[in-house]
Protein backbone atom coordinates (compact mmCIF):
# COMPACT_ATOMS: atom_id res chain seq x y z
CA UNK A 1 0.00 0.00 0.00
CA UNK A 2 1.35 3.40 -0.74
CA UNK A 3 0.09 6.67 0.07
CA UNK A 4 0.75 9.80 -2.58
CA UNK A 5 -0.49 13.25 -3.20
CA UNK A 6 0.82 12.90 -7.08
CA UNK A 7 -2.42 11.83 -9.18
CA UNK A 8 -5.36 13.43 -6.87
CA UNK A 9 -7.06 14.54 -3.92
CA UNK A 10 -9.71 11.42 -2.78
CA UNK A 11 -12.22 10.43 -0.07
CA UNK A 12 -11.90 7.27 1.02
CA UNK A 13 -14.07 4.64 2.85
CA UNK A 14 -13.40 1.31 2.60
CA UNK A 15 -12.51 0.21 -0.33
CA UNK A 16 -14.33 3.20 -2.28
CA UNK A 17 -12.44 6.77 -3.10
CA UNK A 18 -14.58 9.37 -4.34
CA UNK A 19 -12.47 10.79 -6.61
CA UNK A 20 -12.27 14.26 -8.35
CA UNK A 21 -13.37 12.90 -11.73
CA UNK A 22 -16.67 11.38 -9.44
CA UNK A 23 -17.08 15.18 -7.65
CA UNK A 24 -17.72 16.31 -11.51
CA UNK A 25 -19.86 13.83 -12.20
CA UNK A 26 -22.27 14.72 -8.97
CA UNK A 27 -21.48 18.03 -9.98
CA UNK A 28 -23.13 18.21 -13.40
CA UNK A 29 -26.11 16.09 -12.05
CA UNK A 30 -26.89 18.75 -9.83
CA UNK A 31 -26.13 21.29 -12.68
CA UNK A 32 -28.10 19.76 -15.51
CA UNK A 33 -30.77 17.82 -13.52
CA UNK A 34 -30.38 14.13 -14.54
CA UNK A 35 -27.65 11.67 -14.80
CA UNK A 36 -28.46 11.40 -18.69
CA UNK A 37 -27.42 14.84 -19.21
CA UNK A 38 -24.81 14.94 -17.02
CA UNK A 39 -23.10 12.02 -18.99
CA UNK A 40 -23.60 13.87 -22.15
CA UNK A 41 -22.39 17.10 -20.78
CA UNK A 42 -18.65 15.39 -19.83
CA UNK A 43 -18.65 13.04 -22.54
CA UNK A 44 -18.72 9.83 -20.92
CA UNK A 45 -20.86 6.60 -21.23
CA UNK A 46 -24.20 7.07 -19.81
CA UNK A 47 -23.78 3.20 -18.90
CA UNK A 48 -20.82 4.01 -17.22
CA UNK A 49 -21.31 7.05 -15.34
CA UNK A 50 -24.84 5.30 -13.82
CA UNK A 51 -23.11 2.02 -12.61
CA UNK A 52 -19.97 4.22 -10.98
CA UNK A 53 -22.74 6.42 -8.86
CA UNK A 54 -24.32 2.65 -7.73
CA UNK A 55 -20.47 1.92 -6.40
CA UNK A 56 -20.25 5.13 -4.82
CA UNK A 57 -24.18 4.61 -2.93
CA UNK A 58 -23.30 1.12 -1.76
CA UNK A 59 -20.39 2.91 0.09
CA UNK A 60 -21.57 6.19 0.87
CA UNK A 61 -25.13 6.29 0.96
CA UNK A 62 -28.36 7.96 -1.65
CA UNK A 63 -26.36 10.46 -3.77
CA UNK A 64 -28.49 10.70 -6.88
CA UNK A 65 -32.53 10.76 -6.25
CA UNK A 66 -34.17 9.87 -9.70
CA UNK A 67 -37.72 10.71 -8.02
CA UNK A 68 -37.97 14.14 -8.73
CA UNK A 69 -40.06 15.13 -12.17
CA UNK A 70 -42.77 12.75 -11.42
CA UNK A 71 -44.30 10.82 -14.07
CA UNK A 72 -43.14 13.08 -16.78
CA UNK A 73 -39.94 14.01 -15.08
CA UNK A 74 -36.92 11.52 -14.89
CA UNK A 75 -34.76 13.90 -13.70
CA UNK A 76 -32.44 14.08 -10.41
CA UNK A 77 -30.68 15.82 -8.51
CA UNK A 78 -28.31 15.26 -5.35
CA UNK A 79 -29.48 14.12 -1.78
CA UNK A 80 -28.22 15.94 1.28
CA UNK A 81 -25.56 13.07 1.38
CA UNK A 82 -23.77 13.61 -1.58
CA UNK A 83 -23.82 17.98 -1.08
CA UNK A 84 -22.35 16.68 2.36
CA UNK A 85 -19.87 14.45 0.62
CA UNK A 86 -19.15 17.37 -1.46
CA UNK A 87 -18.33 19.42 0.47
CA UNK A 88 -16.39 17.53 2.88
CA UNK A 89 -14.17 17.12 -0.63
CA UNK A 90 -13.89 20.88 -0.98
CA UNK A 91 -12.67 21.34 2.14
CA UNK A 92 -9.84 18.14 1.56
CA UNK A 93 -8.97 19.67 -1.52
CA UNK A 94 -8.68 23.52 0.32
CA UNK A 95 -6.41 21.88 2.83
CA UNK A 96 -4.20 20.01 0.87
CA UNK A 97 -3.55 22.84 -1.98
CA UNK A 98 -2.64 25.28 1.22
CA UNK A 99 -0.10 22.60 2.35
CA UNK A 100 1.25 21.33 -1.18
CA UNK A 101 1.83 25.19 -2.12
CA UNK A 102 4.08 25.65 0.80
CA UNK A 103 5.82 22.53 1.68
CA UNK A 104 9.13 21.75 -0.48
CA UNK A 105 12.52 20.03 0.39
CA UNK A 106 15.58 21.56 -1.17
CA UNK A 107 18.42 18.97 -1.73
CA UNK A 108 21.78 20.90 -2.46
CA UNK A 109 24.47 18.61 -4.42
CA UNK A 110 26.54 18.53 -7.59
CA UNK A 111 25.64 17.94 -11.30
CA UNK A 112 27.54 14.60 -12.22
CA UNK A 113 25.60 14.51 -15.53
CA UNK A 114 23.63 15.96 -18.17
CA UNK A 115 21.51 14.40 -20.93
CA UNK A 116 19.28 17.15 -22.06
CA UNK A 117 16.63 18.74 -19.60
CA UNK A 118 17.47 15.77 -17.15
CA UNK A 119 20.51 16.23 -14.70
CA UNK A 120 22.18 13.43 -12.24
CA UNK A 121 22.21 15.39 -9.23
CA UNK A 122 24.70 13.97 -6.41
CA UNK A 123 23.28 14.80 -3.09
CA UNK A 124 24.67 14.38 0.83
CA UNK A 125 21.68 12.12 0.92
CA UNK A 126 21.93 10.21 -2.53
CA UNK A 127 21.56 10.57 -6.30
CA UNK A 128 18.49 12.36 -7.88
CA UNK A 129 17.61 12.45 -11.40
CA UNK A 130 15.70 16.00 -11.73
CA UNK A 131 14.25 19.00 -14.30
CA UNK A 132 17.37 21.46 -15.62
CA UNK A 133 16.24 24.49 -15.05
CA UNK A 134 19.76 25.97 -15.86
CA UNK A 135 22.71 25.68 -17.89
CA UNK A 136 24.32 23.70 -15.53
CA UNK A 137 26.35 21.15 -16.56
CA UNK A 138 28.95 18.43 -14.56
CA UNK A 139 30.78 19.85 -11.40
CA UNK A 140 28.43 22.75 -10.83
CA UNK A 141 26.75 22.85 -7.14
CA UNK A 142 23.07 23.76 -7.93
CA UNK A 143 19.82 22.88 -5.57
CA UNK A 144 16.73 20.60 -6.26
CA UNK A 145 13.24 21.40 -5.32
CA UNK A 146 10.66 18.45 -3.95
CA UNK A 147 7.28 19.42 -3.55
CA UNK A 148 5.50 17.67 -1.16
CA UNK A 149 2.73 16.52 -2.80
CA UNK A 150 5.00 14.89 -5.42
CA UNK A 151 6.40 12.00 -3.17
CA UNK A 152 4.97 8.77 -3.12
CA UNK A 153 5.11 6.95 0.66
CA UNK A 154 5.46 3.10 0.58
CA UNK A 155 6.36 0.17 3.43
CA UNK A 156 9.55 -0.79 2.52
CA UNK A 157 8.66 -4.34 1.51
CA UNK A 158 6.39 -2.57 -1.19
CA UNK A 159 8.68 -0.17 -2.51
CA UNK A 160 8.71 -0.74 -6.74
CA UNK A 161 12.17 -1.48 -7.63
CA UNK A 162 13.33 2.25 -9.40
CA UNK A 163 14.02 -0.08 -12.46
CA UNK A 164 10.18 -1.00 -12.94
CA UNK A 165 8.74 2.61 -12.23
CA UNK A 166 9.05 5.90 -13.41
CA UNK A 167 9.54 7.21 -10.03
CA UNK A 168 13.10 6.16 -10.19
CA UNK A 169 14.49 8.41 -7.40
CA UNK A 170 14.22 6.42 -3.96
CA UNK A 171 15.35 7.45 -0.39
CA UNK A 172 14.46 5.17 3.19
CA UNK A 173 13.88 7.08 5.73
CA UNK A 174 12.59 7.00 9.42
CA UNK A 175 9.50 8.98 10.21
CA UNK A 176 10.48 12.14 11.79
CA UNK A 177 7.46 14.04 12.44
CA UNK A 178 3.90 13.89 11.67
CA UNK A 179 2.27 16.66 11.49
CA UNK A 180 -1.86 15.91 11.07
CA UNK A 181 -4.86 18.48 9.47
CA UNK A 182 -8.27 18.22 9.40
CA UNK A 183 -7.57 15.54 6.36
CA UNK A 184 -4.05 15.80 5.13
CA UNK A 185 -1.01 15.27 7.04
CA UNK A 186 2.28 16.37 6.36
CA UNK A 187 4.85 13.60 7.08
CA UNK A 188 8.66 14.58 7.90
CA UNK A 189 11.23 11.97 6.46
CA UNK A 190 14.31 11.73 8.05
CA UNK A 191 16.62 10.63 4.78
CA UNK A 192 20.00 11.47 6.18
CA UNK A 193 20.71 12.34 9.56
CA UNK A 194 20.67 16.23 8.48
CA UNK A 195 17.85 16.14 5.76
CA UNK A 196 13.95 15.77 5.97
CA UNK A 197 12.07 14.74 2.72
CA UNK A 198 8.46 16.56 3.17
CA UNK A 199 5.67 14.07 1.71
CA UNK A 200 1.66 14.81 1.94
CA UNK A 201 -0.84 11.99 2.71
CA UNK A 202 -4.20 11.49 3.67
CA UNK A 203 -5.77 10.49 6.61
CA UNK A 204 -6.72 7.53 5.28
CA UNK A 205 -3.26 6.74 3.80
CA UNK A 206 -1.55 7.55 7.26
CA UNK A 207 -3.95 5.20 8.64
CA UNK A 208 -3.17 2.27 6.60
CA UNK A 209 0.30 2.39 6.45
CA UNK A 210 0.68 3.32 9.87
CA UNK A 211 2.63 6.17 9.55
CA UNK A 212 3.96 7.44 12.98
CA UNK A 213 7.29 8.58 14.88
CA UNK A 214 9.85 5.86 13.92
CA UNK A 215 8.46 4.09 10.87
CA UNK A 216 10.56 2.95 8.02
CA UNK A 217 9.39 4.01 5.04
CA UNK A 218 10.43 4.44 1.11
CA UNK A 219 9.88 7.53 -0.80
CA UNK A 220 9.46 7.90 -4.61
CA UNK A 221 9.13 10.80 -7.00
CA UNK A 222 9.54 11.01 -10.70
CA UNK A 223 12.34 13.57 -11.86
CA UNK A 224 9.62 15.65 -13.75
CA UNK A 225 7.86 16.05 -10.24
CA UNK A 226 11.07 18.43 -9.24
CA UNK A 227 10.50 21.80 -8.84
CA UNK A 228 13.50 21.77 -11.10
CA UNK A 229 17.46 22.13 -10.47
CA UNK A 230 18.66 25.72 -10.13
CA UNK A 231 22.36 27.24 -9.35
CA UNK A 232 22.98 26.73 -5.52
CA UNK A 233 22.93 30.00 -3.36
CA UNK A 234 26.08 30.29 -1.95
CA UNK A 235 25.78 29.48 2.10
CA UNK A 236 26.77 32.54 4.57
CA UNK A 237 30.18 31.95 5.68
CA UNK A 238 31.15 29.45 2.64
CA UNK A 239 33.04 32.14 0.35
CA UNK A 240 36.54 32.97 0.57
CA UNK A 241 37.43 35.99 3.56
CA UNK A 242 38.23 39.09 2.16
Amino acid sequence: MDATADVEVQLGQGDVALTARDRRLLQAVAAHGSLNSAADALGRSYAHAQRRIVELEETFGPLVDRSRGGSGGGGSELTDTAQQLLARFQRLQAEFDGVATAEETVLRGTVVDRDGELATVETPSGTVRAIVDTDADAGDAVEVGIRADTVTLNAPPEAPEPTGTSARNQFAGTVERVDEGAAIALVSLAIDPDTTLSALVTDTSLDKLDITPGAELVASFKATATVGVIPAIEQPGSGESS
